[in-house]
């Protein structure tokens, strides 16, 4: 098979979707992959490493696109990419199509296959490639949220641990599965007072079991999470429903109520944000300020620890990529129950429900 990587073009992207061990990987067992020249260098990879490891260097995104039956990418695709779709094409990559009807369009009339990282699913509720973004995003959204609060980025001009003497900065967890719990480690560690929000009774006991009281789990409920967003200084955003719009947990009206200079880090504008004032932002111009509280709604964070963040992403997503070279897509999808539930569109349909309901669009299984 050929497999194409893309470089990425969303603003201050760095990370690449192949590491060239990963390539090596794949050459080694007798497939080609193309690498467009430069998609490595934000995260420290030369193209010489790629040549080195066999992969042919393509002059453009183009011809990328024009010889690999499968592309591999980090982010969605966008606007100037949507014209390299073609028909039996297979694109993997973190899609979000819930909030974004004109790729869902674009994906459908060009009878691309297309397989989102954030919706392969396996028995459990386990979704292998949204594990690792999403715990570097975790992590990151309380180390940003810390500097967004400082006085002369817009904040209050509070210190998330405190010192002796002075409280620390409250902060509110909406959401505690992967993200959540990696920002709420982060939180802890960095002495905060951190409450965490969740409907899963069962995820606030294991929080409660691990913390040992150093955290208060709250079940989601509406009055109790104006209650303490109000009276929050960092408030991280951290739901997902996966393949579908997040719900919006926070009104306009309780950011209104918000201190002035409290910070929100919206983790799930990806799919949409939970939170009522809530649109993207992007790595050159990442916050916004409603009613004197800065938003920071970046969809791609992790692109700014690119060499990490790419390690992480090969490491869950190359025993997916090697299954479709070795056994071909269809039979790929039926020997892997994981990787079927992640196609959202097919030969024109859309096979996600909650990307059909989030555009009421027909919803069409996919085919055996």
């Amino acid at each position: 098979m050929i497999i194409g990587v893309p470089k990425e073009i969303m603003d201050q992207e760095f990370r690449v979707s192949m590491t060239p061990d990963g390539v090596r990987a794949l050459c080694g067992a007798g497939h080609s992959v193309w690498v467009e020249r430069a998609a490595g260098e934000g995260s420290g990879f030369a193209d010489e490493e790629y040549r080195k490891a066999g992969a042919t260097l393509a002059d453009s995104k183009a011809d990328v696109f024009e010889a690999a039956e499968l592309v591999v990418k980090v982010k969605e695709p966008l606007p100037p990419e949507y014209g390299l779709f073609r028909p039996g094409q297979t694109l993997f990559t973190y899609l979000h199509l819930a909030v974004s009807r004109e790729l869902t369009r674009a994906l459908m009339e060009a009878r691309e296959t297309a397989i989102a990282y954030e919706t392969t699913e396996r028995t459990g509720g386990v979704r292998p490639m949204l594990i690792p973004m999403s715990e570097i995003a975790g992590r990151m959204s309380v180390q940003i949220g810390a500097r967004y609060l400082e006085r002369s980025q817009g904040g209050r001009g509070v210190l998330l641990g405190g010192v002796p003497g002075v409280d620390p900065a409250n902060v509110v967890v909406l959401g505690a599965g992967v993200v959540g719990s990696s920002a709420t480690r982060i939180a802890v560690g960095m002495g905060a007072r951190v409450t965490v929000f969740n409907l899963d009774l069962d995820r606030l006991r294991h929080l409660d079991e691990l913390y040992r009281g150093r955290v208060r789990t709250l079940a989601a409920n509406q009055p109790w999470i104006d209650r303490e967003v109000e009276q929050a200084d960092l408030v991280i955003g951290a739901v997902l429903v996966p393949g579908a719009k997040a719900p919006v947990l926070v009104s306009r009206q309780i950011v209104s109520r918000m201190r002035p200079g409290s910070v929100i880090v919206d983790v799930a504008v990806d799919q949409g944000g939970c939170v009522e004032t809530t649109r993207p932002t992007s790595h050159s111009n990442p916050v916004y300020t409603v009613d004197g509280v800065v938003h920071y709604c970046v969809p791609n964070m992790p692109g700014i620890v690119p060499r990490t963040a790419t390690f992480a992403l090969t490491n869950a997503t190359l025993p997916f990529i090697v299954r479709m070279a070795e056994a071909g897509l269809k039979r790929a999808l039926q020997l892997d129950p994981a990787l079927a539930r992640g196609v959202n569109v097919a030969d024109g349909r859309v096979t996600h429900r909650g990307v059909a309901e989030a555009h009421r669009l027909p919803f069409e299984p996919l085919s055996a």
